[in-house]
């Protein structure tokens, strides 16, 4: 029905792509673009008129670019920012990820074929993510200051490689839409010398992961990374699962990869990784679930749980997208349920009597 399509807005100074986007999009009966703009400048004259549900925006544009005016646009009028850009070759992409910390909910790789027998793929993958975007309330939201953390290896712990009982041996915290914000507020909030290892399972467009580690790299005390194979958890560590590889973890505990098909529609799986934590270090397992789609982690929660390990969800009020989260509790998996600013808090009071 006409009335329930979404309203969008392309904002991209490449003619090219601005046809790809509007053909891609015109498959799709659930939305309606209902303008165009070459710059910020340009959208933010047209926002009264157009009045779009949706903000789709490059980084990267002349007069004004995408991070000034994602700032402007949460600042005054705030509405729904997805990031539609190009990082891949980029030299600098972690700069994507700072229009999320300016208020972007979501980021979604250009496309630059303009071959159609590739556009029913991403008009899904588009039209799926923008739906979703549409239903979410932002509110204003200023700029703050960005923390530069410790050059990686920096005042690192010393390698855990045993646990007393009782003590939580390794976190996996897994997330999807509004992911990156989330994983953000909590590791930036760390100590360099936080006892434990984290593994990350983010849901995310393929070319973004590398930027987004370099992103969280910039703002965090803790040594970030992306996974490698037959790495032995160190603690003050966070291993990301690389893209397109589920991650999982051998009879010593030691990082594998597991290439199998895709888990809940994702690899890596937030589900596939804490099931096999469940499996390798049973109630020496902390899972952590963050706001995201669908329902990716919910079963793998209850297997930590079920194991003996320790569970936390992020509340609905916090989360971008209550999805992940909320199947989580109707399962009965979610031992604590907190707002995002006291995640890291509670992370640190359960891991209180492991450090140095």
């Amino acid at each position: 029905m006409p009335n329930s399509q979404v309203r969008v807005m392309l904002v991209d100074d490449s003619p090219l792509v601005l046809t790809i986007l509007r053909r891609i999009l015109g498959r799709s009966p659930e939305v309606k673009i209902v303008g165009t703009a070459a710059h910020g400048r340009e959208a933010l004259q047209r926002m009264p008129e157009l009045d779009p549900q949706v903000v789709c925006t490059d980084l990267q544009m002349p007069i004004m670019d995408g991070l000034q005016l994602t700032q402007e646009i949460m600042a005054t009028d705030p509405r729904p920012i997805l990031v539609v850009s190009s990082v891949v070759g980029e030299e600098n992409p972690e700069n994507v990820f700072d229009l999320l910390q300016a208020g972007a909910l979501d980021v979604f790789p250009k496309p630059h074929s303009g071959n159609e027998a590739d556009y029913d793929v991403i008009a899904d993958q588009l039209v799926r993510k923008i739906r979703i975007l549409s239903g979410v309330h932002v509110i204003r939201k200023r700029p703050r200051k960005v923390f530069h953390g410790a050059s990686p290896g920096a005042d690192r712990p010393p390698v855990r490689t045993a646990a007393a009982d009782g003590d939580i041996r390794m976190i996996v915290i897994g997330a999807s839409t509004g992911g990156p914000q989330a994983f953000h507020a909590v590791l930036s909030a760390l100590p360099a010398d936080f006892p434990i290892p984290i593994v990350g399972i983010q849901h995310i467009g393929a070319g973004f992961l590398g930027g987004f580690v370099k992103w969280l790299v910039s703002g965090c005390r803790l040594s970030v990374k992306v996974a490698e194979r037959h790495e032995t958890l160190q603690a003050g560590t966070v291993y990301f699962a690389p893209e397109g590889q589920h991650l999982v973890f051998d009879t010593n505990g030691r990082i594998e990869f597991d290439d199998e098909a895709d888990f809940e529609g994702h690899r890596p799986s937030v589900t596939v990784t804490m099931r096999s934590a469940a499996r390798q270090f049973s109630t020496a397992a902390f899972g952590v679930l963050l706001t995201g789609m669908g329902r990716d982690g919910a079963d793998g929660l209850q297997e930590i749980a079920r194991a003996g390990g320790s569970t936390l969800v992020q509340d609905q009020q916090s989360c971008v997208v209550f999805g992940m989260p909320k199947r989580a509790i109707e399962l009965g998996a979610a031992q604590h349920v907190l707002p995002l600013e006291k995640i890291s808090l509670k992370l640190k009071q359960l891991c209180a009597g492991q450090f140095r």
